[in-house]
């Protein structure tokens, strides 16, 4: 599985507001790690099991981290950059992850370090066509008394590669289950 990252702080890069909301929509943040039922309303999630399975595991007791945002398509539009994989389509999505700390959602330096060892142990999986890219970016947490602070959370872009949907969403669930397990095993090491 090919593995990237990249920090995006620049004013015209993409930052999430959270919690967020969309009136127009009808959409909205739902509290995943303490409510883990509303899971059930998550669109992504009803249409995909790979990425409800996905979010289920982030949100569990067992990660440091929790879900803010996600979704998840299809297409045949391929970068230059992804002919290594030999591929005419690719399944992906990208879920953003916020540390459920509040005081770690503050610090550069611990989403940079966070971020360094999820890559160095998705190096070690074996070579799938799937790629995960993870894409630091800053963060506006509103308080309840309509104050709030700037932080940071991290983008996951997940990709899976292949002759057609079914075998690049077979990839992409696999890398899903790659990057899950690595949280998962980080969330354990950070917590000692």
């Amino acid at each position: 599985m090919q593995v990237d990252s990249a920090v995006e702080l620049g004013p015209d890069d993409d930052r999430l507001e959270f919690p967020w909301e969309d009136p127009a929509s009808a959409c909205s943040y739902f509290d995943l790690k303490q409510k883990p039922e509303l899971l059930a309303r998550v669109p992504e999630a009803a249409e995909h099991p790979e990425l409800r399975d996905f979010l289920a595991r982030v949100n569990s007791s067992a990660s440091v981290l929790e879900t803010a945002k996600c979704d998840a398509w299809s297409t045949s539009e391929l970068n230059p950059e992804e002919d290594i994989f030999a591929a005419t389509r690719k399944f992906g999505s990208y879920v953003d992850l916020l540390f459920s700390d509040p005081h770690l959602r503050l610090s550069f330096k611990f989403h940079e370090d966070f971020v360094r060892k999820l890559i160095d142990l998705l190096k070690k999986s074996p070579e799938i066509p799937a790629a995960a890219e993870f894409l630091i970016r800053r963060c506006y947490f509103r308080e309840a008394n309509g104050q709030g602070t700037f932080g940071f959370y991290v983008s996951f872009y997940g990709f899976g590669y292949g002759e057609n949907e079914k075998q690049a969403r077979m990839q992409w669930a696999i890398a899903l289950k790659l990057v899950g397990n690595a949280i998962i095993q980080l969330s354990a090491s950070t917590r000692e």
